[in-house]
């Protein structure tokens, strides 16, 4: 059973509703606000199956933790060991040290419009994949933009 949780609660609220109801064995399905997972996320019109976490998170899962500084996240684990490297799908800047203990629960699925996408699908893998290895490019491009338009501005 999924249960649905209102738009308009700020995350601070959110976050104990999420873990009494993962306790309860239910998933909960919410809609993450900001940019940082682009494309694959869409603020407004996504949205996202949380589960429990598991013990033991794997590369490109996706879990929602609690930073130090109190801030709510949803990032992409591209590192796993004692602690784990996260990085939003639109981000350019590493997060590392992500304790376990950070963890509030993890993706099992996700909305994109109107269509349900597990986690499991070859499509979201091969995803996960490409646009993590494209980041190198991604960065390089960026970079080369910034050039020119530095570069250019002053002629």
């Amino acid at each position: 059973m999924s249960v649905l949780l209102e738009k308009d609660l700020k995350m601070e609220q959110l976050a104990p509703l999420i873990q009494e109801r993962l306790a309860a064995g239910q998933t909960v399905r919410f809609s993450p606000r900001g940019v940082s997972m682009r494309p694959m996320l869409r603020e407004g019109i996504d949205s996202v199956i949380l589960s429990p976490v598991p013990e033991k998170l794997k590369q490109y899962d996706l879990p929602l933790y609690r930073r130090e500084n109190g801030q709510y996240v949803l990032h992409r684990v591209i590192r796993a060991g004692d602690t784990y490297t996260c990085i939003g799908d639109n981000q350019m800047v590493l997060e590392p040290g992500v304790t376990h203990d950070q963890m509030i629960a993890i993706v099992s699925g996700f909305f994109r419009g109107k269509n349900y996408h597990s986690v499991k699908e070859p499509g979201y893998w091969i995803y996960c994949r490409v646009w993590y290895l494209g980041k190198r490019l991604r960065r390089f491009l960026h970079r080369g933009i910034r050039w020119l338009k530095r570069h250019l501005k002053g002629k």
